[in-house]
């Protein structure tokens, strides 16, 4: 004879009460704020048993549209009636909040320059969707040099030979050296400010029937393709060529360089701002991620032509 298991569920109800002056924190209603999108908290106590809340944010520009993406902030809290409320009152985000009385912890700053020559890809460093293999990156074939092996367009949802890193600062210069040899227009690589597949814009080496091996930009504005440039800019003979953007708030400025030394620009001053949370998701309910700043390598034929980048170099100046 056997005995049967009868299992009985166990039913669990959790009860919840709104906070007396919800919701208390949030932006909505005053754009004035310096701190839009505030919310999705988390409260912490420190070791002296002072409160704190850390939430999420956004700085945007004059026009509205945050090219940081979403940030992270942190107000101080108090307790009454065993409810907690930012302190000094209201529940609008402060720019600016007493510290804790806790001892400094400076965090050390990691160079500007990545001469790429560890074995590995720095941490500060993201790839489109899903980490890239050999077949499309490598640090060990050249040593000293990040070698990425041509992929799909940068509005392919699929594979992408793309190397970026977010944008810290309002203002910055990202600078990098290529060494690359298209063959046909269908190969190209160089620096791009990256959104998402919609929308960016990019400094690219690749080959013109006319001028060879030439420098041009092609920008994606919400899939509105361009080619802001009356005509490209032959690089015939020139072996490593250095590529640059500054932006500064919402102004965005490419330049080149053959010998490091003498920079020229490139194009016309560009909208930075389409690079934004606001203004890349406008037909969608959401959107967090920010701008980006790196590196990229194209080859439509499949033949995975290969660009080898020397260094990248990103300086903030906020």
């Amino acid at each position: 004879m056997t005995t049967a298991k009868i299992r009985i569920p166990l039913v669990v109800s959790f009860f919840y009460e709104v906070h007396p002056e919800n919701p208390i924190l949030t932006s909505k209603g005053d754009p004035t704020l310096p701190l839009q999108r505030a919310g999705h908290a988390d409260l912490v106590e420190t070791q002296d048993g002072e409160w704190y809340m850390v939430h999420l944010c956004s700085r945007p520009l004059e026009g509205r549209r945050s090219i940081l993406g979403r940030e992270t902030a942190i107000q101080k809290i108090e307790w009454r009636d065993g409810w907690p409320y930012l302190a000094g009152g209201g529940n609008k985000p402060a720019l600016k909040v007493l510290a804790p009385g806790l001892p400094e912890r400076k965090w050390e700053e990691k160079p500007a320059r990545d001469d790429f020559d560890s074995e590995e890809l720095d941490i500060v460093y993201q790839t489109l969707r899903i980490p890239l293999g050999q077949d499309q990156m490598s640090l060990m074939e050249r040593p000293g040099y990040l070698r990425l092996k041509g992929a799909e367009t940068l509005s392919s949802l699929h594979r992408q030979s793309l190397v970026a890193r977010r944008q810290e600062h309002f203002c910055y210069t990202a600078t990098t050296c290529l060494e690359f040899e298209p063959e046909t227009f269908q190969q190209m690589a160089g620096l791009v400010c990256y959104y998402n597949t919609q929308n960016w814009y990019y400094l690219k080496v690749s080959w013109d029937e006319e001028k060879g091996k030439s420098l041009g930009i092609l920008s994606c504005d919400r899939n509105n393709f361009d080619e802001p440039m009356d005509e490209e800019i032959s690089l015939e003979g020139v072996e490593r060529v250095y590529l640059r953007v500054m932006v500064d708030y919402d102004k965005l400025q490419f330049y080149y360089s053959t010998d490091e030394k003498e920079w020229q620009k490139v194009g016309p001053v560009l909208d930075a701002s389409i690079l934004s949370d606001e203004y890349a998701t406008y037909d969608k309910k959401f959107g967090f991620t920010g701008a980006f700043v790196g590196i990229c390598c194209q080859d439509l034929t499949g033949r995975r032509k290969a660009a080898d980048f020397d260094y990248f170099e990103y300086i903030g100046r906020d």
